[in-house]
């Protein structure tokens, strides 16, 4: 089943044409990668999807319904979170107040589950619950960005550079609980400068250059392309 498709978007900033004509599907469970150099059009196409910048031309549907012109909040409303780039966490807060954020629209009784949850899929976070989020290391702030951003547990997760700035074993350990994350039924789609870790992560995966689609399909298939291993993994 497709839960996300993508029809013709074109997003511009001013003069600036950032995106024009992209497509793409994401099917029910899967994870879909974007990958492009810097200024191709990958975070302005997830936010897209969010709501976070209205396409002048072209289609956002989301299971069915054409959520375009929809309000980001009301996209959250229908299991759509986004993970910004640079994580984005509320410093000043503790780690236990930003997770009580990301979890506002929960009932009272529900909050507390659902802190469960996601301390289960980000382990470190749970004895640093009551430190300001502005204290904590890069690898756990990023853990504290997707854990938020999964307290109301979404059916479709925007990810923006997750391991930007990250060593690589504390790479590995935030792939590893976005894997278990989608095991239990959260879709994902992911924009990731890492290409050789995004494409074998995800099924699908799309390239992006100068705002454009240029390459798209499994993501096994692409990771041998000639084309990637040069531009991407260094030959």
């Amino acid at each position: 089943m497709t839960l996300l498709r993508a029809t013709d978007l074109h997003c511009h900033y001013g003069q600036v044409r950032a995106v024009h004509g992209v497509s793409f599907d994401v099917a029910e469970g899967s994870v879909v990668c974007i990958l492009g150099l810097n200024g191709a059009g990958k975070s302005t196409t997830l936010k897209a999807v969010s709501g976070l910048v209205r396409p002048v031309q072209g289609r956002v549907v989301y299971d069915g319904k054409d959520i375009t012109r929809l309000r980001p909040p009301l996209r959250v409303a229908l299991g759509i979170t986004h993970c910004p780039e640079g994580r984005r966490i509320f410093a000043n807060l503790t780690v236990r107040e930003n997770l009580r954020l990301g979890g506002h629209r929960l009932r009272r009784r529900e909050l507390g589950d659902a802190m469960e949850r996601v301390l289960a899929a980000f382990p470190p976070l749970r004895a640093l619950l009551d430190r300001r989020g502005g204290v904590l290391s890069g690898g756990e702030q990023q853990m504290l960005a997707i854990a938020r951003a999964i307290m109301v547990r979404p059916r479709l997760l925007l990810l923006d550079e997750p391991s930007l700035g990250l060593a690589p074993l504390v790479t590995k350990q935030v792939f590893d609980s976005l894997a278990e994350i989608n095991r239990l039924g959260t879709t994902i789609l992911l924009v990731e400068q890492n290409a050789a870790m995004a494409l074998q992560f995800a099924k699908q995966g799309l390239v992006l250059v100068n705002g454009t689609v240029d390459l798209a399909g499994p993501a096994k298939e692409l990771l041998a392309t000639d084309r990637v291993r040069l531009a991407y993994l260094g030959g």
